[in-house]
């Protein structure tokens, strides 16, 4: 396996959730019914009373429950069931990301956390323009990263001028999906700072 492969593989194991435990949890109701069953059947065979129901009562019980069950309850055990294969399906077909991403690099995989990058993106917001740490907040979903940036009062902020910082510390990261900030100066400013 040559070495950009690999580096493919292991970034996409850590940007990726698993689905290993919503198939865990569906085999192990599955086997447990299964295994209820076969249970019962053995202890039919052996002329054992069943557990909870032998299979012979449980065949009558479903051939006589259309007639004993009131339709509309009916309709709702088949639209739960319905609903519970459409997002067992779902689960299994969607694509499980993480707020993670990959950045650049040519010798190893590099994976950041989204919180770390918003962080970064709001040190470098901070820094151009001039503000306290806690003045800026940025997070960070999907393709794109919100900034909100509280201005001392009494200064005014040039959002196209934070928005272009925030483009910069974006575009040094070489990230496969780009991101696009969108810086927003709040109307009211923080006192003192």
């Amino acid at each position: 396996m040559n070495n950009e492969r690999l580096i493919r593989r292991m970034v996409r194991r850590e940007t990726h959730s698993s689905r290993a435990a919503v198939s865990v949890l569906a085999a192990t109701v599955l086997l447990a019914f299964c295994l209820w069953l076969a249970l019962e059947s053995v202890l039919m065979l052996a002329g054992v009373p069943a557990l909870l129901a032998s299979p012979e009562q449980m065949g009558r019980w479903l051939a006589g429950l259309p007639a004993a069950t009131i339709p509309a309850w009916l309709a709702a055990a088949g639209t739960g069931i319905a609903l519970i294969g459409v997002l067992l399906v779902l689960a299994g077909a969607a694509a499980g990301r993480r707020s993670r991403r990959a950045l650049a690099s040519d010798r190893c995989a590099v994976v950041v956390d989204d919180d770390v990058i918003a962080s970064a993106v709001s040190r470098a917001v901070q820094v151009s323009a001039g503000v306290a740490p806690g003045q800026v907040t940025t997070t960070v979903a999907g393709r794109s990263a919100r900034v909100q940036v509280r201005p001392t009062s009494g200064l005014a902020l040039d959002a196209a001028a934070l928005t272009a910082a925030a483009s910069s510390e974006l575009a040094q990261y070489g990230l496969a999906r780009r991101i696009t900030p969108a810086v927003r100066v709040a109307s009211g400013g923080a006192v003192g700072q």
